[in-house]
């Protein structure tokens, strides 16, 4: 049986390059918008995650098992599809892309942060207490800066899944990346071409991406290391500027 050999043309490409920058433009857009957003909305219901009242916190993980443990795609169908239907509000594809898109990635956010916060030596948290400092105070000073940093790789791997996972959205016609290759595709009849430009554009923007994060793992590692025999500053130093505490030899 022979097999047809492929005549590749990639003038379509040249011709639609434009079109293929507007997509990776809205993709990035969406993508800046959710993972801001994530990171702010993750912090409190991380906190609420771990709240010593009972209804409280049952509340909070039941929106994070929700939305850990159903399929991306279908939640981003029920907030296009569903959520009108309920409300009676239509909501635009952008918005709903980016509506189930945050849920979504503030779940998984919001278990990063709480490992984060609970890794945080119970020692600094007293000392925070010895110092005075608000329930705020401390959270904002002490605990927050550290899990942040702890966690920083694993929250960056999740960005970098946010982007790609970004393609769904195509799906209720929002002209992202995916879409304008996909309609491209269709009609000039060249998806080998366009597909595989589109998937070098994504690559294109993950990989250095990954790239980073290794190093940051790297250089975390070698500190955690090379830095064991080091004595650290005070917790004040450290977390609080202006403030004083004595610290005994």
């Amino acid at each position: 049986m022979l097999i047809k050999s492929y005549d590749f043309d990639w003038s379509v490409v040249s011709s639609n390059f434009p079109r293929l920058l507007e997509g990776l433009g809205v993709t990035i857009e969406i993508s800046v918008i959710v993972i801001v957003l994530s990171m702010i909305l993750a912090v409190p219901v991380a906190l609420l995650r771990m709240s010593n009242i009972e209804v409280i916190r049952w509340v909070a993980q039941i929106y994070i098992e929700i939305f850990r443990c159903t399929p991306l795609l279908v939640q981003l169908f029920w907030v296009y599809y569903a959520l009108p239907t309920l409300t009676g509000i239509t909501i635009p594809g952008p918005l709903s892309a980016v509506l189930a898109l945050t849920l979504n990635l503030t779940a998984f956010m919001a278990e990063t942060y709480r490992a984060g916060f609970q890794a945080v030596p119970i020692e600094q948290i007293e000392a925070g207490k010895m110092l005075r400092l608000t329930a705020w105070q401390r959270t904002r000073h002490i605990i927050i800066p550290q899990a942040l940093r702890q966690q920083l790789p694993v929250i960056m791997s999740l960005d970098i899944s946010l982007f790609k996972d970004t393609a769904l959205v195509s799906t209720i016609a929002v002209a992202d990346l995916m879409f304008t290759a996909n309609k491209i595709a269709s009609e000039s009849y060249r998806a080998m071409e366009i597909l595989t430009v589109a998937a070098l554009m994504y690559f294109a923007i993950a990989f250095p991406v990954s790239l980073i994060l290794s190093k940051i793992e790297r250089n975390m590692m070698n500190g955690d290391i090379h830095g064991g025999g080091r004595r650290p500053k005070s917790l004040a130093a450290q977390m609080v500027p202006g403030a004083k505490v004595q610290v005994t030899p």
